[in-house]
């Protein structure tokens, strides 16, 4: 397990969270995975803060509104099978974790685990969320990925820890 600067890694991890990257969160008996595609890596605040979207129609959302941290496992291996599995699979209906073999370690810094996998890791606490105000949102945007009008809410969370695993 190696210490990386957050920002020294930020390309490369917005390179490969576009292919699938775990999002997990752990709020008392709440437990699940599930892939994101999008995230921001920024300084807002004057804290560093990594930035997921979630929508309320998944299983994991319920979670994350009662939970104070999340982190997000970005695999540097091949996980394709596992990220699709658990991007198209809702944790109310099965457990990804048995499903795809996939083990979990304690967080560092929060209660959330991380994917034992090859990978960058991001531990963050839950500084600010807000959901989406579709007024605002570009006609084409919401046309491409909000048909349903299924809007994303925003988990801003505070980076605390950022590691590799190999």
């Amino acid at each position: 397990m190696r210490d990386v600067d957050y920002m020294s890694v930020a390309e490369d991890t917005i390179s490969k969270i576009k292919r699938g990257a775990f999002l997990t969160v752990k709020s008392g008996n709440g437990l699940n995975t599930m892939t994101i595609g999008w995230a921001t890596l920024g300084f807002i605040w004057n804290k560093p803060i990594m930035m997921v979207a979630v929508r309320p129609s998944r299983h994991t959302f319920g979670i994350l509104e009662a939970a104070k941290d999340f982190t997000v496992t970005v695999p540097t291996g091949d996980m394709h099978k596992e990220t699709v599995f658990c991007g198209s699979k809702s944790g109310r209906d099965v457990n990804k974790f048995a499903a795809c073999n996939l083990e979990i370690i304690d967080g560092r810094q929060v209660a959330s685990p991380v994917i034992k996998i090859e990978g960058r890791h991001y531990e963050c606490r839950i500084v600010h969320k807000c959901a989406m105000d579709k007024t605002h949102l570009d006609k084409d945007y919401k046309a491409s990925f909000y048909p349903d009008g299924d809007y994303h809410t925003f988990y801003f969370g505070e980076i605390l820890a950022c590691y590799e695993t190999e």
